[in-house]
Order: structure tokens, then sequence, then C-alpha cells
């Protein structure tokens, strides 16, 4: 009897994960690589990148790293040329990110311009180059936009990180429009508020444990809750979803007291 291969197996397939040395985007790297996908590491910090991967080697799985600055078109290039080396490249996970915890009174040009170019010009960079990838080898793949509940619902002090991700939101629709005739599917997740290292300041202040009383399910997210939804969108258990926004945040977004 044959039995039918697991919609959600990785195995075989090659995946790039944008800020896959640190918090969720490591997280992403170990489930996939866990799922049987080859895993490369992408980001500025080469230090945490080495362990990440390492971490995955000693779990059985297969990673490599690459050094890239995503809002720097030369880095993205260059970072593209050596995952290139390593063959197809078949999904993409967009993560890569930062904050700034200002008033918008009180954001300065360069903050602002450090938290878009991150966030939304970073994001475009490396999809258009993971995109133009894909197209060339004719298999078609997957991107997989990070976005946040923040790119819908609005929160003081996020100004310009909530408006990155709203645009990112609609890059995420405007993706998958134009690339579904190449058999690209572009996605996003929303998630709610979790315990990373950009989002621990926040938390741990008065406005973070009021926060905490505002979720339906009182309390924060682990990063083990996103398993399934980096699964799903990543995989090809969503073959026939593009342009979707899957939201993991505990029921925050539903506004509920």
């Amino acid at each position: 009897m044959n039995i039918p291969q697991s919609p959600f197996d990785m195995s075989g397939r090659r995946v790039l994960v944008t800020g896959g040395g640190t918090g969720l985007g490591e997280r992403f790297a170990r489930t996939l690589a866990a799922a049987g996908a080859t895993v490369i590491l992408a980001a500025r910090r080469a230090d945490r990148l080495g362990q990440a991967a390492a971490a995955i080697r000693a779990a059985g799985g297969e990673a490599h790293c690459v050094s890239m600055d995503v809002a720097s078109a030369a880095s993205v290039a260059e970072a593209f040329a050596a995952v290139a080396a390593l063959g197809p490249l078949d999904v993409l996970v967009n993560n890569a990110g930062t904050a700034a915890d200002k008033p918008l009174l009180d954001i300065g040009e360069d903050e602002w311009d450090r938290v878009m170019d991150a966030n939304l010009k970073g994001a475009w960079l490396v999809a258009r180059a993971a995109a133009t990838m894909m197209i060339a080898s004719g298999t078609g793949g997957a991107i997989v936009n990070i976005a946040s509940i923040l790119g819908s619902a609005v929160q003081q002090r996020t100004g310009p990180y909530g408006a990155a991700k709203a645009g990112l939101l609609q890059l995420t629709r405007a993706m998958a429009l134009e690339w579904a005739r190449h058999g690209i599917r572009v996605n996003a997740i929303a998630p709610g508020y979790y315990r990373t290292d950009m989002a621990a300041d926040f938390l741990d202040s008065a406005a973070g444990g009021q926060l905490l009383k505002r979720i339906p399910q009182r309390r924060l997210g682990d990063p083990g809750d996103l398993d399934g939804a980096i699964l799903l969108l990543a995989s090809g258990a969503s073959a026939y979803m593009t342009g979707s926004v899957v939201t993991v945040d505990g029921g925050l977004s539903l506004a509920v007291v």
C-alpha cells in the first residue's frame, strides 16, 4: 500500500530565511529543517548565524549561512550569488526587521528610514531577488512575508514599524497577483506579541503588562506557536493559497478587553 507523503514534508527543498540567526527567524529555520528542508540563514551578524546553523546541524538538519543586509541592494545581490551556488531556491521566509520605540514626534528621519528600509524596502529587495531566481529555474516557489498585527492595528510608539508592516501586507497581495503566473505563491504571517529580543523592552514595561491583559488567551506567544503557520505556507499544504494572511496572535486583534 502506498502511503501518501505528508503535504507538510519539506524534503528536497531549499529555504532562505532572512533574520535567521535570532528570534522568530531562528525558530522558522529550525522548524523547516526538522521537516526536511535545507535551510540557508541570512543576516548581518555572522556569529549568531553560525551558532544557529550549528544547532540545526547538531539536530540532524542541513544548514548554510550567508551574510546579508536586506536594506542594501548590493548586499542582497552578493548574498543571492552565494545562494545560487547551493542550487535553486524553493522558499523564501522574509523575516528580517527592526523597530523603534518612540512617539512619532520624536522619531528622526534617519531612524524612520532605518525602520522602513529593514521592514519594507528590504522585504521587497529580497523578494524580488528570490522571485527572479525562482522564475529563472522554472519551478516556481513560495514566499512567506513575516508581517505583524500592527500592520492593521494601531499602537502608540510604533508608528514607522506599523506603517512598514501595513505596506508589507499590501506588497504581499501585489506580489501574489503579479507572480502567480510564474508559479510563485506569496502569503504572509501576522504574528502578535512574542517574547523576542526585539520586543523584550516593551514587554517588560508597564505598557507591556497592560497588553497582556488584552490578549484573550492571556499569554504571550511562544515561538513554537508559529510552527504550524510557517509549515503551512512554506509547504505544498498551501498549494491553493496566495495573497493570504495568517494571523497568529492569541486573539489580540479581536480587540477584546
